[in-house]
């Protein structure tokens, strides 16, 4: 199964071939689909070295002078690491830059806190004009990417470490950054990996399952629509509660006058060292299934 940064990769390799003003950048950070890039056009797939915060200055200049630049590091080396320069030169100069982010949530499962992206979505959503992804699987994945292709802005793409199963056969239906799976009385409001979380959890209750993989913008029109349906509404994110997805959600909900309860439900507030893997890590967290499907059902009753 392929990586998700394969498939988004590939589909700006493609095109960097007929199109000599698109760069790619990276910070240290290898792919399989990398390998031909850099080989076959060197002077588009630039090695900046373990500097993420120079690759987003170079990312700057290069943008100024009309390129159309990718940046792609490790989730939390590119947002945190980077914020002011994300901030001061592209988000205040306005440059349709696009930063690939991999290793989102506890994906880097292996390397402890200093690798995990638990609030990378809290701060990237305050950056002005930055547009928001997180991807559930490939068919997503390459949407967003051609998308980055034919509509230039400065977006943040969060993708995951390891393959996904596939969730959609066909982008048709995708554009307005989210996809309903029609359920009775409990929607979940998620993206990423935790939908395949919430998938299982339907295949149990028969509830609803909202990805929402453009966190930002929203699609308010078609969130509220979806919402409406349900009696019960909760947001599951792989994030600290603190203005991640859930915050997002309710923010949007709350301004359109759309004022009922909703369960957030996401990572603990704390550091985790402990090693054991990913499931180890979101039990831990009060993120996984077992623990999603007893809120879910308490809730119902």
């Amino acid at each position: 199964m392929e990586l998700q940064r394969d498939v988004f990769i590939n589909v700006i390799y493609k095109a960097a071939q007929k199109d000599k003003d698109i760069v790619f950048l990276t910070a240290d950070l290898g792919a399989k689909a990398l390998d031909e890039f850099r080989q076959e056009l060197p002077g588009q797939c630039l090695h900046i070295g373990i500097s993420e915060q120079n690759m987003i200055d170079v990312a700057a200049g290069l943008s100024q002078m009309g390129k159309k630049v990718y940046c792609y590091a490790m989730a939390p080396f590119a947002t945190l690491r980077c914020f002011e320069q994300i901030r001061v030169c592209l988000g205040a100069m306005k440059q349709p830059v696009t930063i690939i982010g991999v290793g989102v949530g506890y994906g880097y499962d292996d390397a402890g806190p200093t690798h995990y992206a638990t609030e990378d979505l809290a701060c990237m959503r305050t950056i002005a004009g930055m547009e928001i992804y997180t991807p559930c699987d490939n068919t997503t994945t390459g949407y967003i990417a051609e998308d980055s292709l034919i509509r230039p802005t400065l977006r943040y793409v969060r993708l995951d470490r390891k393959a996904l199963p596939e969730v959609y056969s066909n982008p048709i239906g995708l554009s307005d950054g989210l996809f309903h799976a029609q359920g009775s009385k409990v929607l979940i409001m998620t993206s990423g990996f935790m939908v395949h979380t919430a998938n299982k959890i339907q295949e149990k209750l028969g509830i609803g399952v909202l990805d929402i993989f453009r966190i930002k913008p929203l699609a308010i029109e078609a969130l509220v629509e979806a919402v409406e349906q349900y009696e019960h509404l909760i947001t599951l994110e792989e994030h600290f509660l603190a203005g991640g997805f859930g915050s997002a959600i309710l923010e949007v909900l709350n301004d359109v006058g759309i004022n009922r309860p909703i369960l957030r439900i996401g990572s603990r507030h704390h550091y985790y060292f402990e090693n054991g893997g990913r499931n180890y890590i979101h039990e831990l967290a009060g993120i996984d299934e077992k623990s999603v499907l007893n809120k879910v059902e308490g809730l119902i009753k």
